[in-house]
């Protein structure tokens, strides 16, 4: 162990010192003489005197659990787990022998008076408390081999987390269902960070067990694009984003291998945007040479070789933008381009003999958005805006120029059934995974009939679980107050199964819903 002997001076006497582990808590109350010293049930951080490390073991019949040497924890303060994830609790009247016992020698076969032995001289009192299956439930937890019939789909902002710090029950909520295996994914409309960034911020926030195959931010589905029928992997996209050059990365971890973003662009040619620019030196610092040059010719450009220029065949809006002017010249002249070749003007724009005035005729690149969301929860206290402003200020813009023309764009994200879709199928696999199921007996497993979807957002969360329900499985929505959507701004816009406080509240509604009453 870790630190010197902690002599019993060093311990006021009669003080409660609380340990805080992984499975269960033990309050233990000690009375200790000056010596001898406890050298081996007790020892000190080396940075801090009062803190010691602790083993005990638990004996009950079906709930034997051992305690291993690594916690540490601080007098009347929470502990701090090394190594392991703390878990939720609940108070329980012991109707077995409860043993302490000192680190690193004999502890199964010793008591209290292994305390005795080494310094404890006093009454030692002791409370103790331990998760039934962490939840009190009505029903026992599924047995080795019963597969629940149900599963989770949390949002993250407004849900899980109030912009970085956890919402009161969101951890514990996620635990339960991790110990009892049943199903849950991530399906929020943030992005802009790798998968695998994001996953370890939220594990780390949330001290909770996450992984990418169960967490789908608002761009995850792009990477099906890359191997689709347009085969955008080999060609040449557009990117932005808050923060192009991380959604250039995100691109490339997707398998895009051509991706330009607006800081090539403007860097290459400064004329594209005469303006000066808000995000200079970050432009400066981010920019990478364009594959080819920008076609500067006059006229419609029908002379432009696609060889010899830059063509984009795709443009991908993976979060929020920030230098919004420039990002809407950018976009909206592709759109107004001969086949995606940027600086040029389709001669079929405005054509009155083509469908929708000729706009969007020309083999102009798709605009592809992750999500919509017009508002978000942050630490301001009213919503603020998100990439759905963004896309209208776009489809603004648009109108002006094409004189009312509508606008075809591709949007991923909640409420959309693209992303629902994928979302099922992502968590049909990890369901797979979680209940130790390969690919190969999948027909033994039952398909899901109930998706508890836990949003804040009635726009997103709540309309597209209500609209995505199909023939097998049930989307049900469940909102939240502790996110966007405010009971004093009237009733949702799209009404939901069921309302309630906060995420621990709608799990333990979806786990009655199913028969298996809780109570946190």
């Amino acid at each position: 162990m870790a630190g010197g002997a902690l002599n019993a001076s060093s311990i006021t006497p009669g003080t409660e010192y609380v340990p805080k582990v992984s499975v269960v808590s033990v309050r233990v109350h000690l009375n200790v003489e000056s010596s001898p010293p406890l050298t081996h049930s007790l020892t000190s951080s080396s940075r801090e005197p009062t803190h010691f490390y602790f083993s005990a073991i638990l004996c009950e019949t079906l709930y034997a659990v051992d305690f291993k040497p690594g916690y540490i924890m601080s007098r009347a303060g929470r502990a701090t787990g090394l190594g392991r994830l703390s878990r939720p609790l609940t108070t329980w009247t012991a109707r077995a022998p409860f043993r302490l016992a000192t680190a690193g020698i004999g502890r199964h076969n010793r008591g209290f008076a292994a305390l005795n032995q080494n310094g404890v001289t006093g009454p030692v009192r002791w409370e103790a408390s331990r998760p039934q299956r962490r939840f009190s439930t009505k029903k026992p937890v599924f047995e080795a081999g019963e597969a629940p019939s149900f599963a989770f789909a949390f949002d993250i902002d407004g849900v899980l987390l109030h912009v970085a710090k956890p919402i009161p029950g969101a951890a514990e909520s996620l635990r339960y269902l991790n110990d009892n295996n049943i199903p849950f994914i991530l399906l929020t409309n943030g992005g802009g960070r790798p998968e695998a960034v994001r996953v370890r911020d939220l594990s780390e926030k949330l001290g909770v067990e996450l992984s990418v195959d169960n967490f789908v931010q608002s761009h995850t589905p792009f990477q099906e694009l890359v191997h689709g029928p347009e085969g955008l992997g080999d060609k040449t996209i557009f990117v932005t984003g808050a923060n192009a050059q991380k959604c250039r990365e995100i691109a490339r971890q997707y398998g895009f291998k051509n991706v330009v973003t607006p800081a090539d662009i403007i860097h290459a040619y400064p004329d594209v945007f005469p303006f000066d620019r808000l995000m200079k030196s970050v432009y400066a610092s981010t920019h990478e040479p364009l594959p080819k040059p920008i076609y500067t010719g006059g006229g419609g450009g029908d002379d432009a070789a696609e060889s010899e220029v830059l063509k984009i065949d795709a443009m991908f809006v993976f979060n929020d933008p920030r230098d919004w002017a420039l990002d809407i010249q950018i976009i909206t002249d592709l759109l107004l381009s001969r086949g995606g070749v940027l600086g040029t003007y389709s001669a079929k724009n405005g054509d009155a003999a083509l469908p929708n005035g000729g706009w969007q005729q020309d083999g102009q690149p798709a605009l592809v958005y992750s999500n919509a969301d017009l508002v978000w929860p942050t630490t301001y206290h009213l919503p603020r805006f998100g990439q759905g402003a963004f896309q209208a200020a776009v489809a603004g813009v648009w109108r002006e120029v094409t004189g009312g023309a509508a606008l075809r764009t591709t949007v991923f994200g909640k409420p959309f059934a693209t992303t629902y879709r994928y979302a099922e199928r992502v968590l049909n696999a990890h369901r797979r995974a979680v209940l130790g199921r390969t690919s190969r007996d999948v027909g033994e497993l039952a398909p899901l009939k109930t998706v508890y979807m836990v949003g804040d957002n009635p726009e997103s969360d709540i309309r597209g679980a209500n609209d995505y329900s199909n023939d097998e499985t049930e989307w049900a929505s469940v909102l939240v107050r502790t996110g966007v959507w405010k009971q004093e701004r009237g009733p949702p816009t799209h009404a939901p199964k069921m309302i309630v406080d906060d995420v621990k509240a709608a799990v333990e509604w979806a786990l009655q819903r199913e028969g298996r009453t809780t109570k946190v």
